[in-house]
């Protein structure tokens, strides 16, 4: 045993051991980056579905926008606003009565800004008219 073969032996053995190393160190780099550039087209193609879903229930609302705006412009419905304006109105005046003619044309006014609001859907609906005298049921409205 000499000591250059000694000392020989040990620098291949630690040199082994650094070159084990290093390698295993840039195969679970690799893993790394491949299951990096995975998850990020996995979170690419989430995005896109959520973009896709925004933007089709976008659209959709404002289909039912324009299908409510179209079905408020129905004779029957626009009668209905009305009295339903009215009714706030008059709501308004038990309140507050001291002057009959001022006091019914602001009431008036801030029914119909209640009712627009609620059209556009800043606010939940509220009827009163309805809840004083109820809906029609089916059979109801089939009775002559």
């Amino acid at each position: 045993m000499h000591p250059f073969t000694l000392g020989l032996a040990l620098g291949l053995i630690f040199t082994c051991l650094a070159l084990y190393q290093v390698f295993r160190l840039k195969w679970e780099l690799r893993r790394f980056k491949r299951h990096l550039s995975d998850k990020l087209e996995i979170e690419a193609e989430s995005a896109r579905k959520v973009r896709a879903d925004l933007e089709s229930l976008r659209r959709e609302n404002e289909n039912l926008r324009v299908k409510n705006a179209s079905l408020n412009d129905l004779p029957d419905r626009k009668i209905e606003r009305d009295l339903e304006i009215f009714a706030r109105a008059e709501k308004r005046m038990l309140v507050s009565v001291p002057g009959f003619a001022p006091v019914w044309e602001t009431a008036k006014s801030e029914a119909l800004t209640e009712i627009e609001e609620e059209e556009a859907g800043k606010r939940p609906l509220k009827r009163v008219f309805t809840r004083l005298f109820g809906t029609p049921t089916k059979e109801e409205k089939l009775l002559p």
